[in-house]
């Protein structure tokens, strides 16, 4: 696996080694719980996996071309790794209730599962723009790594803070 998604699940499972599901439930008044964020992050790495799935069975990339936004989001983030807080998720990334228990026994084989799909679609479509991403739009398989690394460690913080509070 990729170094970068391997820091992201070492990181993201040791923030929550050892809270139980009650706890990741516990929330601040209009903030999302430890458990949201996880789901968020879990539906995020089967999104990804998924629209990657369609471009490798249409064997073409499904990207547009960059806006200047895209270029200026991508400098953030990817550049500089900073991931601006507040903005709301997109939709399909939103928490919707799934089990606790589910998205923690198998968010970390997520990642891996995204990983293998991205390597699967830079052997065979190469290197270059493979998928838009909402907000950074089209990215290259090192582009998503470098997103859900930044954008893991960004949440990885939010859930710590969540369980420092309850001790």
């Amino acid at each position: 696996m990729d170094r970068r998604l391997e820091i992201l699940q070492k990181e993201l499972m040791s923030a929550i080694a050892g809270l139980t599901a009650e706890q990741l439930r516990w929330h601040p008044p209009g903030k999302w719980s430890a458990a949201e964020v996880l789901e968020h992050l879990y539906l995020t790495y089967t999104g990804t996996t998924k629209g990657l799935s369609r471009v490798l069975a249409a064997q073409k990339a499904a990207t547009t071309p960059a806006t200047w936004v895209h270029r200026r989001n991508k400098l953030v983030v990817l550049g500089f790794g900073y991931l601006p807080s507040g903005r709301e998720a997109p939709s399909f990334s939103r928490p919707r209730g799934l089990a606790v228990d589910q998205v923690v026994a198998e968010i970390a084989g997520k990642i891996a599962e995204m990983d293998d799909m991205i390597t699967r679609c830079e052997q065979e479509l190469g290197t270059g723009n493979l998928l838009d991403h909402p907000i950074l739009g089209p990215l290259t398989g090192r582009q998503w790594r470098r997103f859900h690394l930044v954008h893991g460690l960004h949440h990885v913080r939010q859930i710590r803070q969540r369980a420092k509070k309850l001790k």
